[in-house]
């Protein structure tokens, strides 16, 4: 008994100290897991991440305790159920997840068992003798005989995702050699600094980010023009809108500012701005016909001498 307690407490204290050294914490889902691939995922995430199994029971007993002075540590309890795990880390989230991710293992398909996806046999010859093909009728695989062997006509859908495979299923899967299943950790919630999150949310980008908070930024601002309420995102739009406002004004009346004189000028004499579009294009065409006249000048003289020149040929 006093065994127990010791080792209870020194779970405790183990976990404890994890979650005050790491700052992110992925509860991982080990379904399926063998103890030499845990062993194989401890090793790539070396010096990068701590991984702590232990019962659920034993993990509420000791987040209870903790929650009197961190009571952000009650977003693990809901989490905490099913066959789970915890990886800790203060690496860079995305990097540590692949990791862990890509530890997984090809296993057989096991009469019983769950299906992850949907499992297909593809078409093609499966070198079994023909004694066999009552069992894959059976199952309702499309066969012919082909050069003494059994051979699947089409691809054919066996085992839908979600659904138990088969003693029939599975035992075909394994004469087929097809190992359909994948194992290894999944990443059933993220903690990170007080919050919990599902893994997808680590897939945004931060292109999808800055899009996101520019149309955050936007509507707050439409919203306070709206209802005349300012804030940080609408001050610069109500400062441009007053000027605008000030600009009507001072137009209309005779309050001014050396600023404004040009504008008030323009709309006072506008026939006075206009005339000098037209006397810079009037210098331009003169320049052109000043061009072209000395064009069909050289064009003459040309003409003068070769007719000359023709004389006396």
């Amino acid at each position: 008994m006093g065994g127990k307690n010791i080792n209870k407490s020194g779970y405790f204290d183990k976990l404890q100290g994890l979650l005050e050294e790491y700052k992110s914490v992925f509860i991982v889902e080990i379904d399926n897991v063998s103890s030499q691939q845990m062993h194989e995922i401890r090793h790539a995430l070396r010096k990068q991440a701590v991984v702590l199994m232990g019962k659920n029971t034993m993990v509420r007993r000791a987040l209870k305790t903790f929650i009197p002075d961190h009571p952000e540590y009650e977003r693990f309890l809901p989490h905490v159920k099913g066959n789970v795990g915890f990886v800790f880390t203060n690496g860079d989230l995305k990097e540590i997840r692949d990791k862990i991710l890509e530890n997984r293992v090809a296993a057989p398909a096991r009469a019983g068992a769950l299906a992850p996806a949907d499992v297909w046999i593809p078409a093609g010859n499966t070198g079994m003798e023909p004694g066999k093909t009552s069992f894959f009728q059976a199952l309702g695989v499309p066969t012919k005989i082909a050069r003494g062997t059994i051979e699947i006509t089409t691809d054919l859908k066996l085992v839908e995702a979600g659904s138990k495979v088969g003693p029939s299923e599975a035992t075909l899967l394994n004469m087929l050699n097809i190992s359909p299943f994948t194992y290894g950790l999944g990443i059933a919630q993220v903690y990170d600094e007080g919050q919990t999150f599902p893994a997808s949310v680590l897939d945004i980008g931060e292109e999808e980010l800055l899009k996101t908070f520019a149309t955050a930024i936007t509507t707050i601002a439409s919203v306070s023009l709206a209802i005349g309420f300012p804030t940080l995102p609408s001050v610069m739009h109500s400062v441009i809108n007053g000027y605008k406002n000030i600009l009507a004004v001072a137009i209309e009346t005779e309050f001014s500012w050396p600023e404004i004189e040009e504008l008030k000028d323009r709309i006072a004499n506008p026939d006075a701005y206009a005339a000098a579009a037209p006397a810079a294009g009037g210098a331009a065409a003169t320049t052109e016909a000043a061009g072209d006249a000395k064009k069909e000048e050289s064009e003459a003289e040309d003409s003068d001498e070769s007719g000359f020149g023709g004389l006396f040929d």
